[in-house]
C-alpha cells in the first residue's frame, strides 16, 4: 500500500437507477476498496444499484453543515429538543454534531437543512457529487428539506459511497479541509479484529419515489473507512430483503460487516 496517509487523517488527530424502483429480488453488495489506491479488494453482490441513503447521508450532510458554518466542532452546536420538532421520544433531548451522528437523530439533520434552506442544500449536494444528486424530494410535495434522502428523491449506489468516503479522506471534495476532516472525526467509532473501524448505518425500505414504502423490502447500509497500521480501506454494505424485519436493518447489517471484516481482510 502506499505509505503516506490521507491529508486529513493528520488534521483529525488534531483536534436501480433510483431508488424509487421496486428490488423484485433480495440485494446484497459489499465492496471494499484500498483507501489509498482504489484498487478493489472485495466486491461481491449487486453493487451499481441506488438506493436511498437514509441516514449514511449525515456523513456527507456534517461536510456541508461544517463548510457552511453551522457545525463549528464535535460539541457546537448543542440544540436543544423542543415540541416543535417531530422525533421519537428517545431523541427528545440536547444533541450535539457528535451525538447527532452516533444516535442517529433525525430532527438534527432537519435543522441543519432548514438552516441551509433549499437552494443552497440542493447546490452543496450537487457539489459533493453526491448519487444522483436530487434533494428535490417527492414530486409536488415540497420536502427535499425534510424527506430528500429518506426515500424521496437522493439516491445512490455502494459503488458510489465508496468513491466518495475515498474522496472525504483524501481531503479531495471540494471545500475546504476542516470540513471534511470535522465530519469523518465524528463518526461513530468500532473495532473489528486489529482494524478500527469508523461507520455510519441507515435503515429504512425501498419506496416508490411518491412518498411510498414498501414495508416488505427494509434496507439497510453500513458505510465507512477502517485503518490498521499504514492500511486504510473504505467500505460499504447493503442488505435490501425480501420480508418485513422487526428490527432496523441498519445495525444487523454493521454488525455483520464488523464480525466479518478480519476474514475479508486478514
Amino acid at each position: 500500500m502506499v505509505h503516506r496517509l490521507f491529508h486529513i487523517l493528520p488534521i483529525i488527530a488534531l483536534g436501480l437507477t433510483t431508488g424509487s424502483a421496486m428490488a423484485a429480488e433480495p440485494v446484497n453488495c459489499t465492496v471494499i476498496l484500498d483507501g489509498h489506491s482504489g484498487t478493489t479488494l472485495v466486491r461481491e453482490g449487486i453493487c451499481d444499484q441506488r438506493f436511498a441513503p437514509f441516514s449514511t447521508f449525515k456523513l456527507p450532510l456534517a461536510v456541508i453543515g461544517y463548510e457552511a458554518g453551522i457545525l463549528i466542532d464535535g460539541e457546537t452546536p448543542r440544540w436543544e429538543w423542543h415540541a416543535g420538532l417531530t422525533a421519537p421520544e428517545r431523541d427528545h433531548k440536547p444533541v450535539d454534531p457528535t451525538m447527532w451522528e452516533r444516535d442517529s437523530v433525525l430532527w438534527y439533520s432537519r435543522e441543519i437543512t432548514r438552516l441551509l434552506g433549499s437552494e443552497a442544500f440542493g447546490r452543496y449536494v450537487a457539489e459533493l457529487g453526491y448519487g444522483n444528486g436530487d434533494v428535490s424530494g417527492v414530486p409536488g410535495k415540497d420536502n427535499g428539506l425534510t424527506h430528500g434522502w429518506l426515500g424521496a428523491s437522493l439516491t445512490i449506489s455502494p459503488d458510489e459511497q465508496v468513491a466518495f468516503i475515498r474522496r472525504l479522506l483524501q481531503g479531495g471534495l471540494p471545500f475546504n479541509t476542516n470540513a471534511q476532516a470535522w465530519a469523518a472525526a465524528i463518526l461513530p467509532a468500532f473495532e473489528a479484529g486489529d482494524w478500527s473501524v469508523s461507520g455510519k448505518t441507515g435503515s429504512g425500505w425501498v419506496s416508490d419515489g411518491q412518498g411510498l414504502y414498501y414495508r416488505d423490502q427494509p434496507l439497510g447500509w453500513f458505510v465507512g473507512w477502517a485503518q490498521r497500521g499504514e492500511d486504510v480501506v473504505v467500505f460499504a454494505r447493503l442488505r435490501v430483503d425480501g420480508k418485513r424485519t422487526a428490527d432496523n436493518l441498519g445495525p444487523v447489517v454493521r454488525e455483520g460487516f464488523l464480525a466479518e471484516l478480519p476474514a475479508l481482510l486478514p
